[in-house]
């Protein structure tokens, strides 16, 4: 029975790894706009993270209207509405980089969170009930390998177009008349056009096909029967208390992570790496993030729970902060890149923690999950005026630190809380 409910469910995972594709490639392309705008656009480094700002914090205000939208849609009609979105978000990076007006930009980047908001609420909820709750974060692990291998080929991808000869124009900017530097800043903006061109038609393309293939629609009621007992009487998703402290950890958790690869570059020229060779850091913690997530496949829950998976890498990430803050060189890069190792099961094993028994909760406890995504927009900026203000990007990560207690609190007890069920 177990082999013939994987088969009935491999189609509808393929698709699903695919979204996870696309939003590994649009999130990890801020990695790489985040130093190209900065000198297109003449940013200081906290105007440059208002990147991530925009992009996420689609997530907190468009994760309800999502959750709305997909209990009239379904998640097939939801999904292909959401990378239309994120295509028209696309688009407006032409206006965009033909004007060089950040603000444009900006709005460029919250309507494709926006899309992804959509996209979020209805992928990670499906990757996770198709099949038992023990296993989710093996699961969405396999899915999350999608969603790096994406994103270390965004980094490459764009930052070979975006930061080509990077080093070199800085220095040139710093020598030639006002008029010839708007020249030079108007050519390099002029280099996202193509790129978005193409990756607003290929979103385009997966909204259309999605749209016309098959795919299992989820009734949670049915799919978490067994948790009637705790869930039926409840009225609001603000009567689970364990998903609440869940979406306070998605918070930290996308906060770190965020910070973790889209620093990176300014954290290796802050070291003394020139961007050419900086810019593609963050691929190191995408190579993490896939080891991590191999070893969770295979380890979780065979031979560790979800539970003390979360436990021991979060601890595992405060003992790499510490050494990335004080060491150097060569120390410090690897061992930075090494949180992609260990922030590799935190997510896939907060998501089933947070949304167990839920039952017909599920989709609106996802959006509240989902909005949790904002720690994006909020803990990257924050780090900007903290290294600001302490002179140090490297002093600045300790920033990092009480985001990975809490996660570490809701790993013991939080999850925990409010789930006294009969036996």
């Amino acid at each position: 029975m177990q082999q013939n409910n994987n088969k009935q469910h491999l189609p509808a995972l393929i698709i699903i790894a695919c979204l996870f594709f696309v939003f590994g490639f649009i999130t990890w392309s801020n990695s790489q706009l985040i130093p190209y705008l900065k000198i297109a656009c003449e940013l200081s480094d906290t105007q440059s993270y208002l990147v991530a700002t925009a992009f996420f914090a689609a997530y907190f205000f468009m994760a309800i209207p999502s959750a709305t939208v997909l209990r009239k849609t379904g998640f097939k009609k939801g999904m292909s509405l959401g990378l239309l979105v994120m295509a028209l978000g696309a688009l407006l990076f032409v206006p965009a980089a033909q004007s060089r007006n950040f603000n444009l930009f900006l709005t460029g980047l919250f309507v494709i969170g926006s899309g992804l908001a959509l996209l979020q609420t209805a992928a990670n909820p499906y990757a996770t009930v198709l099949g038992p709750i023990e296993s989710a974060a093996q699961r969405i692990s396999i899915m999350g390998i999608c969603n790096k291998v994406a994103g270390i080929i965004a980094v490459y991808v764009l930052g070979s177009i975006t930061l080509k000869n990077a080093d070199e124009i800085k220095a040139k900017l710093l020598t030639i008349s006002p008029a010839e530097k708007a020249v030079e800043l108007d050519a390099l903006a002029s280099r996202v056009i193509l790129p978005y061109i193409l990756i607003a038609a290929s979103l385009a393309v997966l909204a259309l096909i999605i749209f016309l293939v098959h795919l299992p629609e989820i009734n949670e009621e049915e799919q978490q029967a067994g948790d009637n007992e705790y869930s039926i009487n409840k009225t609001s998703i603000f009567q689970f208390p364990h998903l609440l402290l869940g979406a306070l950890a998605i918070f930290f958790y996308v906060g770190v992570e965020v910070i973790s690869y889209d620093t990176f570059a300014g954290f290796g020229e802050y070291l003394g790496y020139p961007l050419a060779e900086a810019k593609s850091f963050a691929s190191y913690t995408g190579y993490g993030l896939l080891a991590g997530y191999i070893v969770g496949i295979i380890a979780i829950p065979k031979f560790i729970s979800q539970q003390k998976a979360l436990t021991f890498f979060t601890l595992l990430s405060i003992v790499f902060v510490f050494i990335a803050m004080f060491s150097k060189g060569d120390v410090a890069i690897y061992s930075f890149a090494v949180l992609g190792f260990t922030n590799s099961v935190v997510w896939p094993a907060i998501w089933p923690l947070a949304i167990n028994h839920l039952g017909r909760f599920t989709k609106m406890g996802s959006a509240l999950l989902i909005m949790g995504i904002v720690g994006g927009a909020i803990l990257p900026p924050l780090y900007g005026k903290l290294s600001e203000i302490m002179g140090s990007r490297q002093m600045a990560y300790v920033l990092m630190i009480p985001c990975y207690l809490y996660i570490l609190y809701f790993a013991w007890a939080g999850h925990k809380i409010g789930l006294k069920l009969k036996k």
